[in-house]
């Protein structure tokens, strides 16, 4: 009787050997005083319900502000995520994070969602993320594109329509405005693809699934041809759907080589001419603070950085292309099937980009991030999906849910077609099952790109008599983190201001000033006046240091305070006094 006892004791002992207590077991399951379901998609009245419930959860380190109005008048609603026991935010390194600039980008909305829920919940349970919460700032924009993303939601829609803002634009220069957007003719609430009926078209119906409408070989005939997206001729131009809501790209309207409509479609008639772009650069532009930066967009599996044409890439001196490198490798380890690419290289140039502005007209080391991989598919970079095998995968993970079977159609000008296809949420948005695991892995990246925002301190002091009330001073400052103090293009070009060593003390004068090639040069590069402030163009170099000397003239034990200043990190102060035994190592 006792040894069936015993066996199961014997199990029990074994369980807990292996899994020792519950707690340990579910420790990654940190509580959160908002429950936010991460595998479906929220609009925008939904978001910011759950914007204001997360504040008024977490005041200690959430506050919410709107940025503006949009073209619409919906509220821009920005979360600022800061420890105020820690200092101001404007005080520290800050990051800007948003999404869904294209109305059609829904997840980059989820995303940022995400990312405010986990840090908050995160605060005093997680310890690298309570650090980085305790010395650094961020700004967190869910929807740059407010009006877009309801379009998205509430309205007929592509997979890739609805990119823009919804400000009424004359697309095909006609003198209308928004005249010729697309119909939802076969009412299945999305807009698909037009075939006509043609019997010498270039394309039939795969012979084992007539779903897949295939291009016939070569000297064979079909039975249909293209007839573009679902919808009718309404302006009477020969054209269909050519003039819908909007028609302008927000991701365009940024002034770091912006160019006129003619160059780059969609520009708006000049940078900040929109009043969602306009309202973010008002609130960057007073907040030189910011030192990286994320975009989320929705489509590729790609870390993208500037420049965003061929001309530009002279423009990112070897310190920032190793930043931006060290970075974007750790993001490609850290997000299976993305690509860490260059722009203009690897995808297109792009005139008056975001994140070109935030890179390369202020200095900010930024990405932007495609969310949605169709590698993920398979979960191999290399495989791919022929036309049966992707519609294979969608019945049997998807259950067909993202498709519309075909129909045959009286069109008033086309006369008979078929309307069917890919519904919005068929190619470019993360299936909801797949949502909160994108959604976590881009979290991460964006906060291992903000745990290396600049973290500079005083490396090493050393005081040296050389008499007669003459002291030489030299120092040097390091920053163990990724990104420099400055970027090398805000160095070059002179963006914002330089950073500022300064030295002060009672009874203390300085006789020169200046910077080292490291503590062991005899040379100086001297400052000529104000000797007491060091202007330091370069800023402290990633994962580097510079070092500094002073002569000064002063009696011994007089003291000596130097204070570092820089727009992108937290101040630092030391304070010492004149006597070779402050000599610091």
């Amino acid at each position: 009787m006792n040894t069936p006892i015993k066996t199961i004791q014997l199990l029990l002992l074994c369980v807990l050997w292996i899994f020792p207590t519950s707690p340990a077991i579910a420790q990654q399951q940190v509580p959160s005083r908002v429950d936010i379901a991460f595998n479906r998609y929220y609009d925008y009245d939904e978001i910011t319900d759950l914007l204001h419930q997360l504040v008024e959860a977490y005041p200690e380190l959430l506050s919410l502000q709107s940025l503006g109005k949009s073209e619409q008048g919906r509220e821009m609603w920005m979360v600022t995520l800061n420890n105020p026991e820690t200092g101001d935010d404007s005080e520290k390194p800050a990051m800007w994070i948003d999404g869904n600039v294209h109305g059609n980008e829904v997840q980059a909305a989820e995303t940022v969602l995400y990312t405010i829920w986990y840090l908050a919940k995160s605060y005093g349970e997680v310890e690298p993320l309570t650090k980085l919460m305790d010395r650094c700032a961020f700004y967190l924009l869910p929807m740059q594109n407010p009006d877009g993303r309801d379009y998205w939601f509430d309205e007929p829609n592509t997979p890739s329509s609805s990119r823009s803002g919804q400000r009424p634009t004359d697309n095909d220069y006609d003198g209308q405005l928004d005249e010729d957007g697309p119909e939802d003719l076969d009412g299945d609430g999305h807009i698909g693809r037009m075939w006509r009926f043609d019997p010498n078209g270039m394309f039939r119906r795969n012979a084992k699934d007539p779903r897949i409408i295939e291009r016939v070989g070569d000297g064979e005939k079909g039975e249909l041809s293209r007839a573009g997206s679902e919808g009718i001729d309404n302006d009477g131009d020969g054209r269909i759907n050519e003039d819908g809501p909007g028609g302008y790209d927000m991701n365009r309207n940024w002034p770091t080589d912006w160019q006129p409509n003619y160059i780059q479609f969609g520009a708006g008639d000049y940078p900040f001419d929109r009043p969602e772009t306009k309202a973010i650069g008002q609130f960057i532009l007073a907040h030189p603070n910011i030192a990286a930066g994320q975009s989320y967009h929705n489509s590729g599996g790609m870390i993208l950085r500037g420049p965003g044409a061929s001309y530009a890439k002279d423009t990112y001196p070897r310190s920032d292309l190793r930043m931006y490198d060290k970075l974007g490798e750790a993001g490609e380890e850290m997000l299976p099937f993305y690509r860490y690419m260059v722009l203009y290289v690897d995808l297109y140039t792009v005139h008056g980009g975001f994140v070109n502005w935030l890179a390369e007209g202020l200095g900010i080391a930024s990405f932007t991030n495609e969310l949605w991989s169709s590698a993920k598919i398979l979960q191999s970079k290399e495989a791919r999906l022929d036309s049966e095998g992707r519609m294979r995968w969608q019945d049997r993970v998807l259950f067909g849910q993202t498709f519309t079977d075909f129909t045959e159609y009286d069109h008033p000008t086309l006369g008979r077609v078929l309307i069917g296809g890919g519904t919005k949420y068929s190619s470019r948005n993360t299936p909801p099952f797949m949502l909160e695991e994108g959604c976590h892995r881009n979290f991460a990246f964006t906060m291992f790109h903000a745990g290396h925002m600049p973290q500079i301190s005083f490396d090493w002091v050393e005081v040296k008599s050389l008499g007669d009330d003459l002291w030489q001073i030299t120092l040097e400052i390091g920053n163990e983190k990724i990104i420099p103090s400055r970027t090398g293009i805000a160095a070059a070009n002179k963006i914002g201001q330089p950073d500022r060593l300064t030295l002060s003390g009672d009874g203390v004068q300085v006789v020169v000033s200046g910077r080292l090639n490291d503590r062991f040069d005899t040379t100086i590069n001297t400052v000529k006046d104000r000797k007491h402030i060091i202007r330091h163009e370069s800023g402290i170099p990633g994962e580097g240091r510079s070092t500094f000397r002073y002569l000064v003239t002063g009696p011994t034990g007089a003291s000596v305070t130097l204070r570092y200043e820089a727009e992108k990190t937290m101040n630092i102060e030391t304070t010492f006094t004149l006597n070779e035994e402050n000599t610091d190592d």
